[in-house]
């Protein structure tokens, strides 16, 4: 058996595309992004997860969610794209209001889509065990090259109609040069050279957060949020993340402030939901990587996010103007002293209140949902991947006007 689809309807749909016009300020996309599907065995998907399916079954039914393995919990949810990118092409032959449609001939597809779970391979196996001398995340992106550059779909464009998820900064380390005339999905460019990433063929994807949902009516109003400004987290970082120790001496002293050490071990996860859900502001301070998941529990927690990261790439900024319901701070300027507390104090409650009922308004776009419903993260990734595509393709097209015309006359 191949990968299958759902049998069943979409029953969980419950948003609508006026929603989408309501936050994108678009309509539904012109047409559905046609996508091919590798059938690529077990090994690279969902036996990653533990799944064991019958003689020849390379995927699982997904006509029922209790037949569908759980993505593993706690920070390894955070790079899950792969795993909802995955599931939402499974249930393809379902009537769908997405943007994305599977097809079963790869000539007739605009992307075809590589179904391996890089994030889960570098969490789960990028470790040696007992006599191993490869691991078996190394050993999966070996044989993962060795499939690709083999196909003819891959040897037809030289693999630039190819959609690969690498949303672990440390994904697909081994082979990512080799394979980097793909279109990859990412978290940001911040460990890729310019040649191999960039925002003029790759997607950015948010991060699936890990804190609890705030439902829009229950979601504290401002003053209802005792805490002025939320950070829980790795304090001392490098590179870029030296930042987060100049602000914890600037600003760990201040009655209104919550800026502390903090891991998602044990309580952590539900500790910092409940922290964030009480703040009017969340910060989200570049680390090792100029992105993190902390700006997305902030949404998902409706603390409007303070970004302090200059280099920082966001999901869906073609679509989605984040100065509506972040605020923007330059790391020079956030280390000044009493500059952050200055700001943000200095936001009187009307305007914090526009910026807070817009975060409402987006949030929606930032959840990874199955089956997925229109203007959700999974819809959201795909319209990204079509717009990326067109917009390669009239490139393409731009640089080779007069390649026909050019080809006719060496005939005359």
């Amino acid at each position: 058996m191949r990968c299958g689809g759902l049998s069943g309807p979409n029953s969980n749909v419950d948003a609508s595309g006026c929603h989408r016009k309501k936050t994108c300020g678009r309509n539904q996309p012109l047409r559905k992004l046609k996508v091919y599907m590798y059938d690529l065995p077990p090994e690279f998907h969902f036996r990653l997860l533990g799944w064991k399916g019958k003689t020849n079954q390379t995927c699982p039914n997904v006509d029922s969610h209790s037949r569908i393995p759980p993505y593993p919990g706690g920070l390894n949810l955070q790079h899950s794209v792969e795993y909802w990118l995955t599931l939402d092409l499974l249930a393809s032959n379902i009537p769908k209001v997405g943007a994305a449609v599977r097809v079963q001939n790869s000539s007739q597809a605009d992307i075809v889509f590589v179904p391996f779970f890089s994030s889960l391979s570098y969490n789960r196996h990028s470790k040696l065990h007992g006599k191993e001398k490869v691991s078996v995340n190394r050993m999966l992106q070996s044989r993962l090259l060795q499939f690709l550059m083999a196909r003819d779909e891959w040897k037809r464009f030289g693999g630039k109609d190819h959609l690969i998820v690498a949303h672990h900064p440390n994904s697909m380390l081994q082979v990512r040069k080799k394979l980097g005339s793909a279109m990859f999905v990412l978290a940001d460019f911040g460990r890729y050279p310019v040649e191999i990433a960039n925002l003029g063929k790759d997607i950015i994807a948010p991060y699936k957060h890990v804190v609890r949902t705030i439902p829009s009516g229950q979601s504290a109003q401002f003053d209802h949020r005792p805490i002025l400004m939320h950070f829980q987290g790795s304090i001392y970082r490098k590179d870029g993340g030296a930042i987060r120790q100049e602000l914890y001496y600037l600003l760990k002293d201040e009655k209104d402030v919550h800026f502390t050490f903090g891991s998602y071990r044990g309580d952590g996860i539900k500790k910092a939901g409940q922290g964030m859900a009480s703040s009017k502001f969340c910060l989200n301070i570049a680390g090792d990587t100029p992105s993190s998941n902390r700006l997305f529990d902030a949404i998902a927690s409706q603390c409007v996010p303070v970004i302090i990261s200059d280099d920082i790439e966001l999901p869906f900024e073609d679509v989605l103007d984040y100065s509506e319901f972040c605020v923007f701070v330059r790391a020079s300027d956030a280390v000044k002293k009493g500059y952050l507390l200055y700001l943000l104090r200095g936001i009187k409650k009307d305007q914090w209140t526009m910026l807070w009922e817009r975060l409402k308004e987006i949030a929606p776009h930032f959840e990874y949902r199955y089956p997925s419903q229109p203007g959700d993260a999974v819809d959201m990734v795909w319209e990204a991947v079509l717009r990326q595509k067109s917009a390669v393709q009239c490139r393409h097209h731009r640089k080779h006007r007069y390649a026909r015309t050019e080809a006719l006359l060496k005939r005359i």
